[in-house]
């Protein structure tokens, strides 16, 4: 019997930082360990491969493209990632969509890479285009939610169901990730006992005054 996968917390750095004041983040977090969750960070695509010298938590890039090595001018190379030490990667945020075309590309690519792929979904339409294609991670994120102080776990109990109902159907392999507005340890509980797998966050943890303190108050 294979082990059960423990539920994955991956805060999204997004661009809220420069870059020392994301390296100075990453080792903060460093200092908080769980033996109940999977810690992973997102941080800007400008210090990922820093980030992956220095640490040993999982690191996952916050876009990838569907590229190897060769003349791709602007793009970033999934095959690169991958020989810097990233874990994984954020498809499809609402800050950055992609077309189901590229997305299908990016996904395909990256599995055999064996990178993790965390792609996002806004509405359950989305949720059911995206689970065939058999992400790692689908994370539900209503936007109208997105980077506020009400968790979808409160607001939309029955919409985060529905989601994991939806893509448990297609794709029972995917786990799928609750989003927006998760800020406590109440919201965590409330989306796990839902049928998540996990958080995806960002503010909550980013730009909180003290992030380790935030964190481990998070997973208590």
């Amino acid at each position: 019997m294979k082990p059960t996968m423990k539920p994955l917390i991956l805060i999204n750095f997004k661009t809220y930082l420069k870059r020392t004041d994301g390296l100075e983040l990453t080792k903060k977090l460093m200092q908080v360990k769980s033996s109940k969750y999977t810690l992973a960070i997102a941080p800007s695509s400008l210090i990922v491969a820093e980030v992956c010298r220095k640490i040993s938590i999982a690191v996952f890039a916050q876009h990838l493209d569907p590229v190897g090595f060769g003349p791709h001018t602007g793009s970033l190379s999934a095959a690169e990632a991958k020989m810097l030490g990233v874990t994984g990667t954020i498809l499809n945020h609402s800050e950055k969509k992609l077309s189901s075309k590229t997305l299908q590309k990016t996904i395909g690519l990256c599995r055999k890479l064996r990178l993790q792929t965390c792609v996002c979904a806004s509405t359950i339409r989305e949720v059911k285009n995206i689970a065939p294609l058999k992400p790692t991670y689908l994370a539900y994120e209503p936007v109208a939610l997105i980077g506020g102080n009400i968790s979808v776990t409160e607001a939309r109990p029955e919409i985060i169901q529905e989601a994991v109902r939806t893509a448990k159907k297609i794709s029972p392999a995917t786990k799928v990730l609750c989003g927006a507005g998760v800020h406590s340890s109440e919201d965590l509980h409330h989306a796990l006992s839902l049928g998540t797998e996990g958080v995806l966050l960002a503010h909550a943890i980013v730009l909180s005054k003290d992030p380790v303190k935030a964190l481990k108050e998070l997973i208590t």
